[in-house]
């Protein structure tokens, strides 16, 4: 019997797969039954090698070397799972398995994961795809009935190689060029670097920010306030206040009153949802995408890394059970009137590979109460969305009066809520949190008494208020979720389907490594978490040219790379502009002058490395190289030491380090139990661990 192997991308996603095959019966790294064989991948199986592949010079970091751009790409498979993968290999290689079916994420990595795996397996059997937005077992069942064939996602394949190769180009020469330059390790990433850029930047313009006072005349009326323009001048301010406080009265000048309505938001992609839990629940964007990633993985949302907020026509029919499900599930839903008008949500023009995030019919009959505290309340903001894009507009009263005293105007403005629409529904979600958001600006332009033209109203008070202009705000990771997500827009076509730095899938994980290797930290201000650059971030980004820290240009990539999905852009195209700007940056980039001095190190030196050229110090373990990146490390409990009883001191690495060579007297002979003095030679291949051998005189080696 032919068997069909499907394969994931994670194990909890193939067990759910296997159970709507049917395929129970379980294997060592992969389930069987009704003629599937159902495997995963973890994560990224099957990675770009390291730059020594390319040759064993490439083991040390050497400017002379620079830029490394391999003529013919290799892969390797990562230790942690060459079980998995072996396991993938020996299904594909079975002689019953007649056909493959990828079944990882629906986006440009997960096919990235399985076809490497594909071609690394040098696997040839037919294939087809999978392509679902949710993990419910009814998306499943109709997935396979309606599998799709793979060349249909040769151009995302294509797109996903150029981005997995212009990051290792840009992060393998960049970060030895500049690591190699002032001796330190400096992480360089083709996404991440513009992006610090970007925080880097905006501290700089909240330093250079003066703020500039300004003084507003406002006048007390009776049952509500009115405001003059904003003047520089105090003198100028208090002459009007003392004019208006001895007038006798104020007249209307004018009243116009519009009704207005606001429509309904749209539904969540990725990034707003992540902008919008960070704001509203203090989650970070990789906790947004985690809590998201599990939810979906549980079949109670659809598929989390979308760039869409709208939904497709095919599922007009069956939103308004959804809708009704959502709230009857929701208890800040609870005596609300809810509507459906789903024509506010549809538009298949705006629904790429995948629709707006949204609940699924399965929240009807799961326990919620047990899901963690963060899965549950990020649920509950994404029901919450969905309710209100559904719901009526709100419709509202807006009045704005002009009044006169003294020969000088004043405004004020109003509003009166005619129907307040989705926003009660909202406002009912809004109560439920710990941190209530600020209030909106609406809520605090109260309604106006009636008041007619020529009308006058007692003053019954003036008075000069006082205020500063604003620097710009600490970037958090809602607002620069935001900058990232339009960096270099306005350079790009009006149609243009994805701007920006990264994409929603990658933009958490380029925050999280930006403050893992130290450029980035979050700070807690009064009402929010900031994200501030470190001085090491800082430094980085002034000795950085151009072009490496450049958003617009980088913006211009991720836009090549969605038009390399659509078949409109080559490769080949795209690779040599990142190639090119990495020759010219190799062959005549300098260092900055004294900016060695901007990355001052913690450690006393007591050589320089022989893989990168940076500093070695003494740590309480042994001695290390300043370029974390680098790997290069003595350790104190080195065996080839231990087996001599002896421990390198720092006088000993100084020497190795300096002459490659030095004597170490008084070496334990396990043979003989005696002792013998020998020349101990530094013999490092660049490998995980670094290696010595020992000389003797007449040049005998051990």
């Amino acid at each position: 019997m032919n068997q069909t192997l499907v394969i994931a991308e994670k194990p909890s996603v193939a067990k759910s797969i296997a159970a709507v095959l049917g395929a129970g019966n379980r294997k060592d790294g992969y389930l069987e039954g009704s003629g599937y064989l159902v495997s995963w991948c973890v994560g990224h199986l099957v990675e770009l090698a390291d730059a020594s592949a390319y040759g064993e010079q490439y083991a040390k970091w050497s400017l002379t070397d620079l830029p490394i751009l391999p003529e013919k790409w290799k892969y390797t498979v990562s230790p942690d799972t060459q079980k998995q993968f072996a396991v993938l290999k020996q299904l594909m290689g079975r002689e019953d398995v007649a056909s493959l079916i990828c079944a990882t994420d629906a986006g440009r990595e997960g096919e990235l994961i399985f076809r490497l795996v594909y071609e690394q397996a040098r696997c040839r059997k037919k294939m087809e795809r999978l392509w679902i937005s949710s993990m419910e077992d009814s998306a499943i069942r109709e997935g396979f009935a309606h599998l799709r064939p793979s060349a249909d996602y040769d151009n995302l394949y294509r797109a996903a190689l150029c981005r997995a190769r212009a990051d290792w180009l840009v992060g393998i020469n960049a970060t030895r060029l500049f690591s190699c330059l002032y001796n330190r390790t400096l992480n360089i990433g083709r996404v991440m670097t513009p992006t610090l850029a970007l925080i880097v930047k905006r501290e700089a313009e909240i330093a250079a920010f003066k703020p500039v006072p300004f003084y507003t005349v406002v006048l007390a009326l009776p049952g509500f306030t009115a405001a003059g323009e904003r003047l520089e001048d105090e003198a100028q301010a208090k002459n009007i206040m003392e004019a208006c406080a001895a007038a006798e009265a104020a007249t209307v000048n004018t009243v116009e009153r519009k009704e207005k309505t606001e429509k309904p938001p749209a539904l969540y992609d990725l990034t707003t949802l992540q902008r919008e839990a960070n704001r509203l629940l203090g989650f970070t964007a990789q906790q947004t995408l985690d809590y998201l990633q599990s939810l979906y993985e549980k079949k109670l949302t659809t598929y989390p890394r979308t760039d869409s907020r709208y939904l497709t026509s095919d599922m007009a029919d069956s939103l308004p059970v959804l809708v009704n499900v959502t709230a009857k599930v929701m208890p800040f839903a609870s005596g609300v009137p809810i509507s459906c008008d789903s024509g506010q949500v549809i538009n298949d023009s705006k629904v790429s590979d995948h629709h707006a995030i949204i609940p699924t019919q399965g929240i009807k009959d799961a326990d919620l109460s047990s899901l963690p505290a963060g899965e549950r309340f990020l649920l509950q903001l994404i029901a919450a969305r969905l309710l209100c894009a559904v719901g009526q507009p709100h419709a509202f009263a807006e009045t704005a009066i002009l009044i006169e005293c003294a020969g000088y105007y004043f405004k004020a403005k109003g509003r009166a809520v005619l129907h307040p629409g989705w926003k009660e529904l909202d406002g009912r979600y809004r109560d439920t949190l710990k941190n209530k958001p600020d209030n909106d600006r609406e809520k605090e332009a109260k309604a106006l008494p009636l008041l007619e033209e020529s009308q006058e109203l007692e003053v019954i008070s003036a008075s000069v208020k006082e205020g500063k202009t604003s620097p710009p705000g600490h970037f958090t990771e809602d607002t620069l979720l935001s900058s990232m997500e339009t960096a270099g827009a306005g350079e790009m076509p009006e149609d243009a389907e994805r701007k920006g730095l990264g994409t929603p899938a990658t933009r958490a994980g380029i925050v999280e490594k930006l403050i893992k290797v130290g450029f980035v930290e979050r700070k807690k201000g009064k009402k929010a978490v900031h994200l501030m650059p470190t001085q090491e971030g800082v430094a980085l980004i002034t000795v950085l040219p151009e072009p490496i820290q450049s958003p617009s240009m980088t913006a211009e990539w991720e836009y090549q790379l969605k038009e390399i999905e659509k078949g409109t852009a080559g490769p080949e195209t795209f690779l040599e502009q990142i190639t090119a700007m990495l020759k010219e940056l190799s062959r005549n980039h300098e260092v900055v002058k004294d900016g060695a001095s901007l990355f001052p190190s913690n450690r006393e030196s007591i050589g320089r490395c022989p893989r990168c050229g940076g500093s070695v110090a003494e740590i309480k373990k042994g001695f290390v190289c300043d370029n974390r990146s680098c790997g290069f490390a003595i350790w104190k409990e080195n065996r080839f030491f231990t087996a001599k009883k002896k421990k390198p001191t720092s006088e000993l690495i100084a020497a190795l380090l300096k002459d490659g060579r030095a004597k170490l007297s008084g070496c334990y002979s396990e043979k003989t139990g005696k002792t013998y003095d020998a020349i101990v030679v530094l013999n490092d291949d660049g490998g995980r661990y670094v290696n010595f051998k020992l000389e003797f005189e007449g040049g005998k080696q051990k």
